[in-house]
C-alpha cells in the first residue's frame, strides 16, 4: 500500500472521528430539549403525593442540563426557517429521534465519509467506487429515519384498539377525557404512552385540547387516529356518549387491522419476489467483484462502457422493485 493511500485513509478516519465527536458533543448538550421544557411546566401542575412530601423538595431537584452553544442555536434557527428544515423536524418527531436539524445534516456527512472510506478499503482503492459508496451513504440516515417512522407508526396503529379499550373503560369509570388520556399515558405501552403523555403535557401548559390532538395527528399520520380525533372533537361540540362512540370505532379498527393482516399474508410472495429480484443482482455483482476482480474489471475499466451499463442496470432494478412494491401495496 502506497504512502498516498495511507495518508488518504488516515485523513478519512480523522474526519470521521471529528464528525462523530462533534455529533456526540452536541447530543449531550441538547438531548430531549422539548421534553425537558414540557416536563418543567407540567410538574408544577401535578399533585404532590405523600411520598414526595416526606422526601422533601430536595428529592425533586434535578441536575442542570448543559445548554446549546450559540453556533448550534443559530444554525438550527437558520435551518428551521426554511421549508426543508420544517419537514425534517416533522420527520424526526414522527420517528421519535431527539435530533435537531443541524445534527441530522451532520449525520449525513458522517455517514457519507464513513461509508466512502469503507468502500475504498473493500474495493481495493478504487476511487470511483468509493465515491459511489459515499453517495449511497448520504441516504443512510434518511433510510433509518424512514424505517423508524414506519415501525413506530405501525406499532401505534396496532396498539390503537387496546388504547381505545383503556380509554372507554376510564370514561365509564367516571374519568373525564383528560383524566382518561393521563391514564393511557401511564398504562399503555410505547409508543402510545409517550404520545398521549405529550397531549396531557400540552394541555397542562395551556394548549387547547383540539390543537394538542392535531399535534398528535401531525406526529402519527394515521387514518384510524384521524377517525378518533374527529369523533372526540365532534363530541366536544355537540355532546353525546363518548365511551360508546369510541367503542364502535375500536371495533371498526380491529376489523381493519385483521383485514390488513390477511392482505399482507396474501401479498407476502409478491413482496419477497420484489426483494429478491432487486437485491440478488447487486449482491451477486459485489460477490463476484470481491472474489474475482479481474473478471469484473471489464465493467469498470476506463476505456469501456461498463459504467453506463451499470448505471442503467441499477436504474432498471430500482424501477422494477418500486413497481412490484406498488402493485402489492393494497390500500383499504
Amino acid at each position: 500500500m502506497s504512502g498516498t493511500t495511507l495518508i488518504a485513509i488516515g485523513a478519512g478516519v480523522f474526519i470521521v472521528i471529528v464528525l462523530a465527536v462533534a455529533v456526540i458533543s452536541i447530543r449531550g448538550q441538547n438531548a430531549q430539549v422539548v421534553e425537558e421544557r414540557l416536563e418543567r411546566y407540567s410538574e408544577a401542575l401535578e399533585p404532590i403525593t405523600e411520598d414526595e412530601k416526606t422526601r422533601g423538595k430536595d428529592a425533586k431537584k434535578k441536575p442542570e442540563k448543559r445548554q446549546e452553544t450559540a453556533l448550534t442555536q443559530r444554525l438550527d434557527k437558520a435551518l428551521e426557517k426554511r421549508g426543508v428544515g420544517s419537514r425534517i423536524q416533522t420527520e424526526l418527531a414522527r420517528a421519535d429521534l431527539k435530533l435537531t436539524v443541524s445534527e441530522y445534516f451532520a449525520l449525513h456527512g458522517l455517514s457519507a465519509v464513513g461509508i466512502a472510506m469503507l468502500g475504498y478499503l473493500l474495493f481495493g482503492g478504487q476511487i470511483a467506487l468509493a465515491i459511489i459508496a459515499g453517495a449511497i451513504g448520504i441516504f443512510v440516515p434518511r433510510f433509518y429515519v424512514a424505517y423508524k417512522k414506519g415501525k413506530r407508526l405501525s406499532e401505534f396503529e396496532v396498539q390503537l384498539p387496546d388504547t381505545l379499550g383503556l380509554w372507554v373503560n376510564s370514561l365509564r369509570s367516571g374519568y373525564s377525557t383528560m383524566q382518561s388520556l393521563e391514564a393511557i399515558s401511564r398504562e399503555a405501552p410505547e409508543p402510545s404512552a409517550t404520545e398521549f403523555k405529550r397531549i396531557v403535557r400540552e394541555v397542562q401548559i395551556g394548549i387547547p385540547q383540539e390543537q394538542a390532538l392535531a399535534h398528535l395527528m401531525d406526529r402519527m399520520p394515521s387514518e384510524d387516529l384521524d377517525l378518533i380525533v374527529t369523533a372526540v372533537n365532534i363530541q366536544r361540540e355537540v355532546g353525546g356518549n363518548l365511551a360508546e362512540i369510541l367503542e364502535v370505532i375500536g371495533h371498526t379498527i380491529r376489523e381493519r387491522i385483521k383485514l390488513k393482516g390477511e392482505i399482507r399474508v396474501l401479498t407476502a410472495q409478491g413482496r419477497i419476489t420484489g426483494y429478491v429480484i432487486g437485491g440478488l443482482p447487486i449482491a451477486l455483482g459485489l460477490f463476484l467483484y470481491l472474489i474475482n476482480k479481474g473478471y469484473m474489471s471489464h465493467l469498470t475499466d476506463d476505456h469501456g462502457c461498463g459504467w453506463p451499463m451499470l448505471a442503467i442496470a441499477l436504474g432498471l432494478i430500482g424501477t422494477g422493485t418500486a413497481v412490484i412494491q406498488r402493485i402489492v401495496d393494497i390500500k383499504l
